[in-house]
């Protein structure tokens, strides 16, 4: 079994991507099996307990205030609202319960509300995971203090593209973040978007970002964009099916002891294509019906996709 490596050059990976698919697929599922079992998924449920009004100007989303996208502004739901949909998630199988909230970043006094949720849905048993926006790093102590599980900041695309999708943050302004999560102690969950107009040197630059990392974030959620109506992004071009699946084996490749998970878009995947993303090295999804703001598979589906594939859902 190949030793970690944290200093992967963008050539290197990008030679990967330029190996037949087969071969990479080959490579990514070997290293996959090495490290986990080939025919098990971790399940989580993301729960969007704020919604909208968010100040940033990502051209990718709903809850932007920049765009009119006919979402409805909604507050931050209250401890029971959240702890009922946690309890939901727990019976339909999702060990971990994630809470976004629609922020450039909290005030201490809202996350001394997430923070109750925390404890309560730590309480029922489950992880817990947030995304929050930028923190400070004594936001991040007190997350840590909390009991949080992981905390979720993507970096979205490459370093070189991101001015192209987001203009009111910086990509060094995620990175910040992430540092500040890890040197709290905290587990860090980050991935990226694909299809924001991207290309493939800057998929491969993405995931150098992520891979020189040391040490790698225990989970890299791959999304597939979702066009959404009133963003700049809802024409965009989208990726192609083996592009995306490639993205998912180099990310295996790159990071062979973190959990991939499968994240938004699988609506717009069929069954083949997400058996060669399991294939290629994904190993988590998420579980509900809703994501955020879009649309996600529901329970059934993912059940009868599992049953079909001979998946297990990790305990």
């Amino acid at each position: 079994m190949a030793a970690l490596k944290y200093n992967w050059s963008l050539k290197e990976i990008e030679n990967l991507f330029d190996l037949p698919f087969n071969d990479l697929l080959f490579k990514s599922h070997k290293i996959h099996r090495e490290n986990f079992n080939p025919n098990q998924v971790q399940v989580s449920t993301l729960l969007n307990i704020k919604t909208g009004a968010c100040p940033e100007d990502c051209s990718y989303c709903s809850q932007s205030s920049k765009y009119d996208t006919g979402l409805k502004r909604e507050k931050l739901l209250d401890d029971d609202s959240v702890l009922i949909k946690a309890k939901e998630a727990k019976e339909n199988g999702a060990t971990r319960f994630c809470m976004g909230a629609a922020w450039r970043n909290p005030t201490d006094k809202n996350l001394n509300k997430v923070i109750e949720m925390v404890k309560k849905v730590k309480n029922l048993g489950m992880e817990t995971c947030v995304t929050l926006g930028m923190l400070t790093e004594n936001q991040a102590v007190s997350l840590k203090d909390a009991g949080l599980d992981y905390y979720n900041h993507n970096i979205d695309t490459s370093e070189s593209h991101y001015s192209n999708v987001v203009t009111t943050h910086s990509f060094q302004d995620r990175i910040d973040t992430l540092n500040l999560v890890r040197k709290a102690g905290i587990n860090v969950c980050s991935g990226g978007i694909l299809g924001l107009g991207e290309n493939q040197t800057d998929r491969a630059s993405m995931l150098r970002s992520l891979a020189n990392l040391n040490p790698h974030p225990e989970s890299v959620p791959i999304n597939l964009l979702v066009p959404i109506q009133g963003t700049p992004f809802e024409n965009i071009a989208p990726i192609t099916e083996s592009e995306f699946i490639k993205t998912i084996a180099v990310a295996r490749i790159l990071m062979p002891k973190s959990v991939v998970r499968l994240s938004a878009g699988r609506l717009k995947m069929g069954e083949a294509m997400q058996a060669s993303c399991f294939f290629a090295g994904v190993n988590s999804i998420f579980y509900g019906e809703q994501l955020l703001t879009t649309d996600n598979p529901n329970h059934t589906d993912d059940q009868e996709l599992f049953s079909k594939l001979g998946i297990n859902q990790a305990q």
